[in-house]
């Protein structure tokens, strides 16, 4: 679903991270089938990698209705009626074993953003990968996990010019933390950047 730039802009990220040993798990928000952190596994396993956990983050319900009252920009926001973004953690396992990918190393978290990222057990992050569509998602993604974000780790937000709630929930949590790394394009839908300080 993402496409080839943004893997190839994944794996930018991960081998950039490993080359100049930048601590921190990696994460993906909002996984879908998988695909995202089963590359994530697949590179950190190629590079004998072992001190890294792959953090698979996803309600496996598919999103969320618009809470209209706290997130007013999403209202009319109408991804919690595609059944077919609910994709089961037993799928998602599944995809992951079709890789010889699904060890100890691949945590899940399952449940809504809101519930689980404020006490996700993980202390530092490399690459974060926020593809949570909605304005919701995407301001709990990054109020519950930037601050775990290494000096030199990436964020990308996979959906930066495809929602605009999304885009809204991005640049306002970068101007009110005084975020002044460059964002950078990936392919006129995702876009990231890399924490400097």
């Amino acid at each position: 679903m993402i496409g080839l730039k943004r893997l190839n802009n994944l794996r930018f990220c991960m081998e950039t991270t490993i080359k100049e040993n930048i601590a921190g798990d990696v994460i993906e928000c909002g996984v879908w089938r998988g695909g995202a952190t089963i590359l994530m596994r697949g590179i950190l396993k190629a590079y004998n990698i072992t001190d890294k956990n792959v953090w698979v983050a996803d309600s496996f319900e598919g999103l969320p209705f618009p809470d209209e009252e706290n997130y007013p920009e999403d209202k009319g926001d109408e991804h919690a009626v595609h059944e077919e973004l609910a994709i089961s953690v037993e799928s998602v396992k599944e995809n992951f074993r079709r890789y010889d990918l699904l060890d100890e190393k691949v945590k899940f978290a399952k449940g809504w953003f809101k519930d689980t990222l404020p006490d996700l057990n993980i202390d530092t992050i490399s690459v974060l990968r926020a593809d949570g569509d909605m304005y919701e998602s995407t301001i709990q993604i990054l109020e519950s996990l930037y601050h775990k974000v290494s000096v030199g780790g990436f964020v990308i937000i996979d959906d930066y010019h495809a929602v605009i709630g999304c885009k809204k929930a991005t640049n306002l949590f970068r101007e009110v933390n005084n975020i002044t790394d460059p964002m950078v394009e990936i392919d006129g839908i995702g876009a990231f950047w890399r924490k400097t300080s």
